[in-house]
């Protein structure tokens, strides 16, 4: 069974903050040249260029996990309260009390992508594959390169039977984070069931 993998990509959070400036490391910057620290949008695109090139699979997860923080942080107080509610419903498997957690969250934040993306995790859990489809385009509406709402949105295709569509989505899953494990194994298994298949 694939679901426990792709669950575990969608959920993936770690608290790694981004590295400082080498000079800031190395204690040689003046005072007077205090580095400014990256806006969140900036951060994310260095991430995402340092996952596309990274050949180390453990170096990879790390700097995954540092995305995985930048999309959890939703600067609000009462959004990060809801969500960490959410998670603790999902936890114990009461899932209609994640969703009324997760309602408000993307109804006071819509633009916070990782509220649409955990409450389609819900709804995958739930197997409601359509509303989790829905959630899964509006993540990837606000953050095109949402490797957990991709894997999410291959492995609905592949429990649905769509065998090419589930196919293209690990591969888009790969266009942004190359060394991903599941994804690389998923692409090889359907590629040969596909083949097999006469496809």
């Amino acid at each position: 069974m694939r679901t426990p993998i792709v669950i575990s990509i969608m959920l993936l959070a770690a608290g790694v903050l981004a590295p400082l400036p080498l000079a800031a490391q190395d204690g040689n910057a003046p005072p007077s040249e205090a580095v400014e620290p990256l806006v969140p949008a900036k951060r994310l695109d260095n991430f995402f260029a340092e996952l596309k090139r990274e050949r180390n699979e453990k170096a990879a997860e790390r700097i995954a996990a540092r995305i995985n923080e930048e999309w959890n942080s939703s600067g609000s107080a009462i959004i990060d309260l809801m969500m960490m509610w959410s998670k603790t419903a999902m936890e114990g498997e009461k899932f209609d009390v994640a969703l009324d957690f997760l309602d408000q969250v993307v109804t006071i934040s819509p633009a916070y992508a990782e509220g649409w993306n955990r409450r389609a995790t819900v709804h995958f859990m739930m197997h409601n594959y359509s509303k989790s489809m829905s959630d899964i385009n509006r993540t990837l509406t606000l953050e095109p390169r949402h490797f957990g709402a991709l894997a999410g949105m291959a492995q609905i295709m592949e429990n649905t039977g769509r065998k090419q569509l589930a196919l293209t989505a690990w591969q888009r899953v790969l266009e942004i984070y190359p060394m991903m494990r599941s994804a690389q194994n998923e692409v090889a298994t359907l590629s040969e069931e596909l083949a097999g298949e006469g496809i």
